[in-house]
């Protein structure tokens, strides 16, 4: 099992920006303390991998530095060489998590889940979908006949949703606030809304009864988990009401039930808003480090092995 780490390639953000870049490090020097010999630096996606979800012309204005002003709003951060490099990173360490899981079992992306990126702008922080790229990839590569996203990020996965919207191999499930970014929707195969302040016990009812149903539909290969930090009670930008335990437990039912199903996992750790950072920081340590108990070396036995 394979760690991929982008903080290598911080982002230059004007002072008082919201988006929580110190989180990639801190989260990075956190895994290095109990898995160091699993953290490998993340690659960069190249255009034809990028071309996989996006339009050239996008993906183009975003390496060569044509985004106008208004896209940069839209995405929330002001372009930079370090932010088409970084994009590139986090979409390219999501691709090497998927060859790991589908030779390991599981593969971690310490970033990613870039989930509002649609095929032609980016949003909500999100450059590039490294997510859709890599599902899409893997497919075109014959490596896998069908995947599922697991989107549990606080926010709706609207560009996942898009860019995947007429490619049946590929089931999108967003679990989400109902009140929340974003509010021009786009349909997952399944959405599931839920109202300001649910906690733990109403959250983790409605995901158990949710998985079982997702997986009989999609039947995959593989899958992408969203382990959004950001539906910790917590969170400046969450709505939602969850204790880290609880976070904790979430994370448990869904690679327990990728183990049970066959389906090889790649994790992503998606948003996360908290004051103090640390809470952030802390939550997504424990999802990486469960992820290490479950699909850690010896650990995959051939009932639950990925199919291929």
């Amino acid at each position: 099992m394979r760690i991929y780490r982008t903080d290598q390639f911080p982002l230059p953000l004007p002072a008082g920006h919201r988006f929580p870049a110190e989180k990639y490090r801190l989260l990075a020097e956190q895994v290095a303390q109990f898995a160091p010999e699993r953290l490998d630096p993340a690659p960069a996606a190249s255009r034809y991998e990028l071309l996989r979800a996006h339009d050239p012309a996008y993906v183009d204005a975003v390496l060569n530095g044509c985004l106008d002003a208004r896209q940069q709003r839209e995405i929330g951060l002001p372009w930079s060489m370090q932010l088409a490099e970084r994009s590139r990173r986090s979409v390219g360490a999501t691709i090497a998590a998927s060859r790991s899981a589908l030779q390991q079992g599981c593969g971690v992306n310490l970033a990613g889940g870039t989930h509002h990126a649609g095929r032609g702008r980016g949003s909500g922080f999100c450059v590039f979908n490294d997510v859709a790229v890599a599902a899409l990839l893997m497919l075109s590569e014959g490596q896998i006949r069908r995947a599922l996203v697991i989107d549990l990020d606080v926010h709706q996965g609207d560009g996942t949703a898009a860019i995947t919207a007429t490619e049946d191999r590929i089931f999108t499930f967003s679990m989400h606030g109902a009140r929340n970014f974003p509010f021009d929707r786009v349909s997952s195969d399944l959405d599931i809304d839920l109202p300001d302040g649910t906690g733990d016990a109403e959250y983790l009812a409605i995901l158990a009864d949710a998985l079982p149903r997702v997986f009989a539909a999609a039947s995959p290969d593989l899958a992408y988990y969203l382990a959004g930090a950001d539906p910790y009670r917590g969170d400046r930008l969450g709505r939602l009401a969850l204790s880290q335990e609880g976070l904790a437990r979430r994370d448990r039912l869904v690679m327990e039930t990728c183990r049970r199903h066959g389906a090889a996992l790649v994790v992503a750790m998606a948003g996360g808003y908290a004051v103090p950072i640390t809470d952030t920081v802390t939550i997504q340590t424990e999802t990486v480090r469960l992820a290490c108990r479950i699909f850690g070396a010896g650990e995959l036995d051939e009932t639950v092995s990925p199919r291929r």
